[in-house]
């Protein structure tokens, strides 16, 4: 059965979409732990990221790069914080969240709620900053 990400990428289940190539995908964590939370996924399925095949594994790092790079400047922030984590989908993903300090990144139970329209209006924010 296709994971929740593959059923984004095929379009099944809606996604507040930052970013998207051939091989990759940024969009906003319907979870978040600050405003413009983003996680970035390969479009191909696999379940751990250090199982992913050399090119894809450095294709994904270099993506979410620059969805970091475009993220920082739609988003005040003193930086992106990078985690790696989540068991709970079975989807190599890489979390991309601005932050003013550790803490920030470092209490990911401490989830946020936005509304539609404020989770379309950070997406449609951050895209405009990104270049692929």
């Amino acid at each position: 059965m296709a994971s929740l990400f593959t059923r984004i990428v095929q379009g099944e289940i809606p996604a507040y979409k930052v970013a998207e190539d051939d091989n990759y995908l940024a969009f906003l964590d319907i979870f978040p732990v600050a405003k413009g939370h983003v996680l970035c996924i390969p479009k191909k399925e696999v379940d751990y990221l250090f199982d992913l095949e050399d090119e894809s594994y450095i294709g994904l790092q270099l993506f979410a790069k620059k969805v970091a790079t475009g993220l920082k400047q739609a988003i005040p922030c003193a930086k992106v914080g990078v985690m790696v984590l989540g068991l709970e989908v079975p989807h190599a993903h890489i979390h991309l969240v601005p932050m003013q300090s550790e803490a920030d990144l470092l209490n990911f139970s401490d989830k946020k709620k936005f509304a539609p329209e404020e989770f379309d209006a950070t997406a449609a924010l951050i895209a405009q900053y990104i270049e692929l």
